[in-house]
């Protein structure tokens, strides 16, 4: 299996985000992808490839106009007048508010964002491109006929929509390798989030479309970030209804409960038939990550692997979380090196 990896993650690098009400060191840093690089390289998963551009008309299919033009323009409007410390926003449009975009910087921050712990810095509209650009090329080789591939990006983007930032994501590398095969093929793509963390960007893409089934097995919105989206009633709409499914799980989700949720997912995806399968691949799930709640083990990430290889289908794996960062590389290569080994 190629990796492809895009270099110009190390252009956005947050110093600092709110978390448990104290400013920390951000846990999505430049050091994850660069283990799970030095760990895929070790283990001779395959070779490792830079990513081609594509241009920004397979972000516009996905991301509204106005949200692009912010995210290209935020750093330099708030750098001049701020200085250098990285934007993060202070308020919000909660539901009493208006909703009317305001002019100001800080006004714009908060209307786009849905958190304070993702930081927009010098570096981040070009690395959020390189991981989109790195998604893309890796999607190219699965249309050529590979069996799999794998977008080592940051930042990831499963948390991102259409007009909104958050979770650490910016633009949505899963959702916008979805659409543009939607658009070249038009065929169906099921897309499956493994991440620890509910992938609300993606579901609010597609809750009103049949050609894109989304699941995600993460911990219970009740409990956990993202927290307004992710329960098991939301199951789509119009067009859409019943291609979107969610298994929230609680805090200390055991192995055997999350592969059971894995099973069932497996069987609407069987059901679904797609073209093509999208993996947000999450490592987060991990029982070591500072900022998750499940018990999986390293041989657990090797399971799922083998479990994602046996829907036999075309499958693109893209990074998303994953913070326990002396683990990660190993966790990642063991889902990769079981797929790899069951489809070879």
């Amino acid at each position: 299996m190629e990796t492809i990896f895009a270099q110009k993650h190390t252009l956005h690098a947050g110093t600092a985000e709110l978390y448990d009400g104290r400013l920390v060191d951000c846990f999505e840093k430049p050091e994850r992808v660069e283990l799970i690089l030095k760990h895929i390289r070790q283990s001779g998963l395959g070779p490792v490839g830079a990513p081609e551009a594509h241009g920004l008309d397979p972000l516009r299919r996905v991301h509204a106009v106005d949200y692009l033009e912010f995210l290209e323009t935020a750093w330099a409007d708030w750098s001049a007048l701020r200085g250098e410390g990285d934007a993060l926003p202070t308020s919000w449009p909660v539901r009493s508010f208006s909703q009317q975009r305001p002019a100001a910087i800080d006004g714009r921050l908060g209307f786009y964002s849905m958190d304070a712990a993702t930081p927009i810095t010098s570096g981040t509209w070009e690395a959020a491109l390189g991981a989109v650009d790195a998604t893309l090329t890796a999607l190219d080789q699965v249309q050529a006929g590979a069996r799999g591939a794998y977008a080592l990006v940051r930042p990831p983007g499963h948390h991102a929509s259409r007009d909104v930032y958050g979770g650490y994501c910016f633009l949505n590398n899963a959702a916008i390798a979805a659409q543009r095969f939607v658009d070249e093929t038009g065929g169906c793509v099921a897309i499956l989030d493994v991440d620890y963390h509910h992938g609300n960007g993606t579901q609010s893409i597609f809750y009103d479309r049949s050609d894109v089934l989304f699941l995600s097995i993460h911990g219970d919105p009740n409990q956990e970030f993202p927290y307004y989206l992710g329960y098991a009633t939301e199951q789509g709409e119009g067009a859409g209804e019943g291609f979107n499914r969610n298994f929230p799980l609680p805090w200390g989700t055991t192995p055997a409960r999350w592969f059971e949720a894995l099973r069932a997912a497996h069987r609407h995806i069987e059901a679904y038939q797609p073209d093509l399968l999208i993996v947000s691949l999450g490592v987060d799930t991990f029982r070591g990550d500072p900022i998750s709640h499940f018990l999986l083990d390293h041989d657990d990430f090797a399971r799922m692997g083998q479990a994602i290889a046996g829907l036999a289908l075309p499958t693109l794996f893209v990074q998303e979380g994953g913070y326990a960062v002396e683990e990660i590389g190993v966790n990642v290569v063991q889902v990769l090196g079981a797929f790899d080994a069951q489809v070879s």
